[in-house]
């Protein structure tokens, strides 16, 4: 499930990328496919970054493409947002998708991110979109209040007053995964950890089924279900994406 845009994105030849919050390493495999790219995803859950290795071998493996094909390569790094393990100017890119909700410090994270990118570098920072995210404040006491989640929703004037000042420059913006808002609506009704496989209840069935036609999406990609996401992500795509060059 890929958030950001990467046409956005200047990953020329010899671009070093950073993704950090990269959890399984989604947006890690998408920037490795780009050609002569070294991209580090780095997170601060061990097991996450387990997960993320194989996910990395199992995608070069059915891509097709190898190191040879394409000059990438790609590695992993255990690593705190508001410490990180990397010099001053070291990265062209940095990706920082759906961790800032998520951050206790978050001037010390932005801090960081505006450290080891290099002047006129582009950072790519995606969040949950406001109203949706309330809504599921709203449905779920649960939803907000589960450990390691999201304890603060953004608006876009918000975020955007807190990463211009550190000298960054707003390119643009857009908003992602409509389809997946109605679902996690759903799951804040019927409750977060509820087993719905082994559930009679109609409600988990209708939540599981519509799981399994967002994760038919993601694999086939059909064009019916990307036109209808791409109509309506502007009125209520669950993420929005925000770009920025470093002064």
């Amino acid at each position: 499930m890929i958030t950001v845009d990467f046409n956005r994105l200047e990953l020329k030849p010899g671009v070093k990328v950073l993704d950090i919050g990269c959890g399984e390493g989604r947006h890690t495999a998408k920037a490795w496919e780009f050609p002569e790219i070294f991209c580090i995803g780095a997170d601060r859950a061990y097991k996450d970054l387990v997960v993320s290795q194989d996910k990395l071998k199992l995608h070069q493996e059915l891509s097709g493409i190898s190191k040879l094909d394409n000059g990438s390569e790609w590695a992993l790094s255990a690593a705190d947002i508001t410490r990180l393990p990397f010099g001053d100017n070291s990265f062209d890119v940095i990706i920082c998708s759906e961790v800032m909700e998520h951050i206790y410090e978050e001037e010390k994270a932005l801090e960081e991110l505006k450290r080891i990118l290099k002047p006129g570098g582009q950072l790519a920072l995606t969040v949950p979109r406001y109203w949706p995210e309330k809504i599921c404040w709203k449905l779920s006491n649960e939803y907000c209040n589960t450990e390691g989640g999201h304890i603060r929703i953004y608006k876009k004037k918000e975020l955007l007053e807190k990463v211009i000042p550190l000298g960054f420059q707003f390119q643009g913006s857009h908003h992602a995964h409509s389809l997946h808002a109605p679902f996690w609506w759903l799951k804040c009704l019927t409750g977060l950890n509820n087993n719905q496989k082994n559930s009679s209840n109609f409600s988990s069935k209708f939540v599981t089924l519509y799981h399994n036609l967002l994760v038919w999406d993601m694999m086939e990609k059909p064009f019916i279900t990307g036109f209808i996401e791409k109509l309506l992500n502007p009125v209520m795509g669950k993420s929005a994406a925000l770009y920025f060059i470093k002064r």
